[in-house]
């Protein structure tokens, strides 16, 4: 079942560490988000392989839009 990774808050998106077809391990940092000039990483819960990103660098986004998926 996919694993979708949602945006927390609302950031502009500074890194997109990782691209399609990548293998991450739970707690791998997918993107870098600027908030409030602090930086967040966004971290997967479970590994898997990266089938879609939804975000670029420079991106505004909102609470709640996905941010990448997961298999």
């Amino acid at each position: 079942m996919p694993e979708v990774v949602r945006a927390e808050m609302v950031a502009n998106v500074a890194e997109v560490n990782v691209k399609i077809g990548d293998t991450v391990e739970a707690g791998g940092a997918l993107v870098l988000l600027e908030s409030m000039k602090m930086e967040i990483p966004v971290l997967c819960e479970v590994g898997g392989s990266v089938t879609e990103i939804h975000v670029a660098p420079g991106d505004v986004i909102q609470e709640g839009d996905v941010i990448a998926v997961l298999q």
